[in-house]
């Protein structure tokens, strides 16, 4: 799935930002041209990527220094994945575009209704004995009913109609790639580093400590976006605000970015202190007789890093809005850059284990959070200078 992601090209945010302005305007055959021939490009690239994986897929498992069985399952899988990480491109268009629509809030619950199909047909057929591929299946369920439920959503709020071979247009796709590249360029470094943190830690930690490093990862970036969801809304809002650059329109931004400031500090900081206390007791609760010893105090210094990169959602949310895309990549390359250079150092005078890595991901995090409030700052001065 990290792979695949290669062919997402940053579409996802260029057609939220970019559907936003076109239903400010009220141009409808306009956001039809986006979704249409974002799409078809994500397609395009999907596919191009899928055979470069099915080509790589030795290459894949053997880095990662699999057992027989193991790799005879990731095999077998990978094909799969890979056709079902191009479904996901399309599915996240439509997502993206119902946020473009002012319904960010009907788009997170689609996605939350549909992580608790995926959590109850993957439970079921793991219950039943199918094994990992319970997993697939479960995700395969999910995507198809958040595609469906996305477009019925849109369909009430404006008549649009995507599926029209006219809606194809190159100089709206050469807009999307235009705002999308940075943003994709970004996001590619980022999502590279989860595999980069999994190979170091299998090659010279041990194969066992991956799904450690997986559980205190993936569990602490949940966390993060279960406040984070809340906060995506303003991109659209600011996208909105900012094709206008009225006192009126220069004032909401900045009250957003306050708001969304507010409900980190007072939501998110009682739920980050709650789970850094009591994160052993319920990892124990949760694991049982799989509990490991080393996964507390690694999931804890995720928490709070992603504590810590969760101060920097509001100036990332409001940079996309603005247009600023070229802080967005800046703050992808600062924390992709940081977390390399420190593995690397840290190698070069200990042994590596699993909780000098997530120490070495929070610093990055770190460091990119403070790269993006300085630029978020800077902007904010610029448009009260223009008031």
């Amino acid at each position: 799935m990290s792979f695949a992601q290669l062919g997402n090209l940053g579409i996802g945010p260029a057609v939220m930002k970019l559907v936003a302005e076109e239903h400010g305007c009220r141009n409808l055959p306009g956001i039809q041209c986006y979704v249409a021939t974002a799409s078809v490009m994500l397609c395009v690239s999907g596919i191009i990527i899928l055979m470069a994986l099915l080509f790589m897929n030795n290459s894949i498992v053997s880095a990662f220094k699999l057992n027989d069985r193991n790799a005879h399952v990731v095999l077998w899988l990978l094909p799969y994945i890979g056709g079902l990480s191009i479904y996901v491109f399309v599915v996240q268009i439509f997502g993206s575009a119902l946020s473009g629509l002012g319904r960010m809030d009907l788009a997170n619950y689609i996605q939350t209704f549909g992580g608790i199909v995926q959590l109850v047909v993957a439970g079921l057929l793991l219950l039943a004995g199918f094994g990992i591929q319970s997993l697939l299946f479960g995700s395969i369920a999910s995507y198809l009913i958040i595609h469906a439920l996305t477009l019925i959503s849109i369909r009430r709020i404006e008549p649009l109609h995507f599926f029209r071979f006219k809606n194809i247009n190159l100089q709206y796709g050469m807009r999307l790639i235009s705002f999308g590249s940075n943003v994709f360029a970004g996001s590619l470094l980022n999502m590279l580093l989860s595999p980069f943190n999994k190979l170091f830690i299998s090659r010279y930690a041990g194969v066992a400590l991956v799904p450690v490093y997986e559980i205190a990862f993936t569990g602490s970036m949940q966390v993060r976006a279960l406040i984070e969801s809340g906060l995506r809304s303003i991109t659209p809002e600011i996208s909105r605000a900012s094709a206008d650059m009225t006192i009126y329109a220069k004032n909401k931004i900045a009250l957003l970015y306050r708001r969304t400031v507010r409900i980190i500090f007072f939501f998110g900081t009682p739920v980050y202190a709650i789970l850094l206390v009591l994160a052993p007791v319920l990892l124990k609760l949760w694991l049982g007789a799989r509990f490991v010893e080393t996964l507390p105090a690694a999931f804890q210094i995720m928490l709070a890093g992603t504590f810590v990169s969760l101060i920097g959602v509001p100036a990332y949310y409001t940079l996309l809005g603005l247009g600023r895309v070229r802080h967005i990549f800046g703050s992808h390359m600062i924390q992709s850059i940081t977390n390399v250079l420190a593995i690397l150092a840290v190698m070069f005078f200990l042994p590596l284990s699993i909780d000098s890595i997530v120490w070495c991901t929070s610093f990055a995090m770190a460091v990119s959070t403070l790269y993006l409030l300085y630029y978020n700052a800077r902007a904010m001065d610029e448009i009260a200078a223009t008031s």
